[in-house]
């Protein structure tokens, strides 16, 4: 049984997820060679993604206009005009986050009043967080004593680095991986068990009300490998356990959106970049709509990245286009794995990773 819920787990772990006014802007779109193209219900770029580094970046609105290859001065322009711009990520992918720091830096040169909101640190580390934009630790204690995500050094110390030189403020704005996993146990219940510091670390209420997310991540569930409900239980007992996995993945959409609320409710005029998996912002949902529900006047924005199948022919769904105000098409990631043996493998390396994340409260 046991190894069965390691095998679960580390496969998830594989796995890892408004008006548009043009007068306001103030460049225009690059005219580059490259052409995008529908055909059928896809649309198809005209030039290839060179390299893992490289990336096509389109402009949507959200279906708003017809797609468009435009380049980064020019979505930064459009950007400035929001208050929280989320930037979805394809974890630990090259590209995906030379853009977001390349986006956050380009912000803090239109508008500096900007704080950097990230998925990647949890609530429980924003004093270490702090402690290291103001030179009281070095990154090796912000790395150990914050959790910080494996890959923080390549893929998340350019924005943080610029925000700690900027004299900009670093939102930890996730929930505890721990608490998550209680969530997924016993679902919302949960909260009524906590007290003291840890109840801060969590957000207030969950929103597992249904809607377009729900449905969304239900439909992820079921064609998951990993992720589906199955086994022997009663159909009840199946709703119960995906309802309670939806309700862990809202702890976390809800937690960043009420750290992101709370920091600028104390900062009034200030903007926030926020990143995080893609699943919690495409559409406009998750994170994005609970931040909305805190306050129902700010202009959100999202740019979304698609992992191309063939980057000498990328191309994308036409049903993408609502996924966010931009796309980011990037080179595809290799294969995790070939051989089974190889996946029993990671999950012995895996295991300790895993019981760290247990619940615990």
């Amino acid at each position: 049984m046991h190894e069965k819920r390691y095998l679960i787990a580390a496969i998830m772990l594989i796995m890892t997820s408004c008006s548009y006014d043009t007068d306001t802007i103030d460049v225009t779109p690059v005219a580059p060679e490259a052409k995008i193209t529908l055909v059928g219900d896809k649309y198809i770029v005209s030039s290839e993604i060179a390299s893992f580094s490289d990336f096509i970046l389109v402009e949507t609105q959200m279906g708003d206009v017809a797609p468009r290859i435009v380049d980064i001065d020019y979505a930064v322009a459009d950007l400035a005009q929001y208050d929280v711009t989320f930037v979805g990520e394809a974890h630990g992918h090259a590209a995906s986050h030379y853009v977001q720091s390349k986006v956050f830096s380009g912000l803090y040169g239109k508008y500096n009043n900007i704080a950097l909101s990230m998925e990647q640190f949890e609530r429980s580390a924003q004093s270490v967080v702090d402690q290291y934009l103001a030179g009281e630790i070095g990154e090796e204690t912000l790395f150990r004593d914050g959790k910080a995500w494996d890959h923080y050094r390549s893929s998340y110390r350019p924005m943080v680095e610029f925000a700690k030189n900027k004299g900009l403020a670093v939102i930890a704005a996730e929930v505890p991986g721990n608490m998550v996993s209680c969530v997924g146990e016993e679902g919302p219940a949960f909260l009524d068990r906590l007290t003291g510091e840890p109840r801060a670390w969590i957000a207030k209420e969950l929103h597992t009300e249904d809607g377009a997310y729900k449905e969304r991540y239900y439909s992820f569930l079921a064609k998951t490998a990993g992720h589906r409900v199955e086994g022997d239980m009663t159909e009840e007992e199946k709703a119960t356990k995906r309802f309670r996995r939806f309700a862990a993945q809202v702890s976390r959409d809800d937690t960043m959106a009420e750290s992101i609320h709370n920091h600028m409710a104390a900062n009034p005029g200030r903007k926030v970049m926020h990143i995080n998996g893609s699943f919690h912002s495409a559409g406009l949902l998750g994170t994005v709509e609970r931040l909305k529900g805190h306050n129902p006047d700010l202009k959100l924005a999202n740019i979304h990245p698609i992992v191309v199948k063939d980057p000498e022919n990328p191309t994308f769904d036409a049903s993408q286009v609502g996924e966010g105000q931009y796309l980011l098409l990037i080179y595809p990631t290799p294969k995790r794995f070939v051989k089974m043996s190889n996946i029993s493998a990671f999950i012995k390396r895996t295991k300790d990773k895993i019981d760290e994340n247990r619940c615990a409260y």
